[in-house]
């Protein structure tokens, strides 16, 4: 394989994830380039993602890109991706996970502590409106859509006193000085992990993309949030969370599922070797499951 196109979406964050796989597979002698792909998230900015439905809104024009061979390479942030992939495609690889942690930015630096009651809170995320009432029921939230930039600057023009979004996006983007505070709020599956997706059959890019970009380590705790989202058939209007992480060869995962007002909010967490993720998230799930938490998604969905 000597060259490839990698399709990606056209925001400053998806052109930034593309841009690194691009230099990262140059620098393997790889001749790339990019396709821009407009997604149906993209495309419907005045809507809250709970409220169009379905899975893939970030991902499933670039996936039927990759079965028409218009592309040979997807980048997705991994919290975009659903559980099930469109047919004949494969996850090749996962990148080191960058900070997975929720993060407040607000006006003179205000932390979830010291914003003032009723303080006015722009996200989209039914996961993070769940935490958030739960620890702050005063607080006025309110959708936020658009890109980065675009939240930053509503921040900044008044319409917000603070916003939630993901460190990652941030860190990347070269926002860090932006935070206001980290937060401690179960991160979205696949937070802060860029996903790399090929067709299965495709085994020369396969081979390319995991010595260029793979990472292990990630790769493991990537297998336990998957399986507990297969598992609980979760989309972007369910509030439900899952995070892993390696401590000392054993992966330790907490997972929660919860009503969208933060009133009722199940949590649990299950340790077992590095081998087993599929096994822990999956049994994570069925955890959760066995003490209410079909009922809270089935009450979610129907909303």
């Amino acid at each position: 394989m000597t060259s490839l196109v990698i399709g990606s979406r056209g925001s400053a964050l998806a052109l930034w994830q593309a841009n690194h796989t691009k230099a990262r597979l140059e620098a393997l002698g790889c001749e790339v380039r990019l396709e821009i792909v407009k997604t149906q998230g993209d495309k419907i900015l005045d809507v809250p993602l709970a409220k169009i439905g379905g899975k893939g809104l970030f991902v499933k024009e670039i996936e039927e890109a990759l079965v028409s061979r218009r592309v040979d390479l997807a980048v997705h942030s991994m919290k975009d991706v659903p559980a099930e992939l469109m047919a004949g495609l494969t996850i090749a690889a996962v990148s080191a996970r960058e900070d997975p942690r929720d993060v407040l930015c607000a006006r003179q630096g205000m932390t979830l502590a010291t914003l003032p009651p009723a303080a006015h809170i722009g996200t989209s995320s039914v996961r993070r409106v769940a935490q958030l009432r739960a620890r702050r029921p005063d607080l006025r939230i309110s959708p936020l859509r658009g890109n980065v930039d675009t939240r930053l600057r509503k921040l900044e023009a008044g319409e917000y006193d603070g916003i939630i979004l993901a460190a990652a996006g941030l860190v990347r983007l070269g926002h860090a000085g932006k935070i206001s505070e980290r937060l401690d709020l179960v991160p979205a599956i696949g937070q802060g992990i860029l996903a790399f997706e090929t067709r299965a059959g495709d085994t020369a890019v396969i081979e390319l993309v995991r010595k260029a970009l793979h990472d292990e380590p990630t790769a493991a705790c990537a297998a336990v949030e998957r399986a507990f989202l297969e598992r609980l058939e979760g989309g972007c209007q369910t509030p439900m969370a899952c995070h892993a992480r390696l401590e000392g060869g054993e992966l330790r995962a907490e997972g929660l599922v919860a009503t969208v007002d933060g009133v009722q909010i199940l949590r649990g967490e299950r340790r077992g070797p590095a081998a087993d993720g599929e096994r822990i998230g999956r049994g994570l799930a069925e955890d959760l499951l066995a003490r209410g938490a079909r009922a809270i998604l089935e009450a979610c969905k129907a909303m």
